[in-house]
């Protein structure tokens, strides 16, 4: 994997170092399900794609987050550069399936700095499922 993943409390900041093709599991990029105990329900996850090099997106990106609980109502906001490209509601079950833009990734990418930030919320503690969440950004 060509990946680095820092954790804080409600934070995982994943940096790529080269665009890494294909579906990845959290759990793969080194994430274990103890460190996705989220008590307060909230989650910011920011993927930096800053120097990757050379890349292709894959044709719709995706972010899947699976958990244990049944939720009710999950909010999810995800951001590229600082410019808001999703604002989703996600009703009841186990997981959300988020559905990026390709073309409006491509449309706001910087020279440098590129970070995707995914802030989610949950409406009570959740644990996230390592092996079943997963990522697909380069094909």
């Amino acid at each position: 994997m060509s990946q680095n993943v820092e954790i804080n409390q409600g934070e995982i900041k994943v940096k790529f170092t080269s665009p890494t093709s294909g579906k990845i599991s959290f759990a793969a990029l080194g994430l274990k399900n103890e460190d996705l105990i989220l008590e307060s329900g909230l989650v910011r996850m920011v993927f930096d794609f800053e120097g990757i090099g050379a890349h292709n997106y894959f044709q719709m990106p995706t972010i899947s987050v699976a958990y244990q609980e049944e939720m009710g109502e999950t909010h999810w906001q995800c951001d590229f550069n600082g410019e808001s490209i999703l604002d989703k509601t996600d009703h009841h079950g186990k997981s959300t399936v988020i559905l990026i833009n390709k073309s409006k990734l491509q449309e706001l990418e910087h020279r440098h700095e590129n970070k995707l930030v995914l802030h989610g919320e949950f409406p009570k503690s959740v644990h996230i499922i390592a092996e079943d969440s997963f990522i697909t950004f380069f094909s």
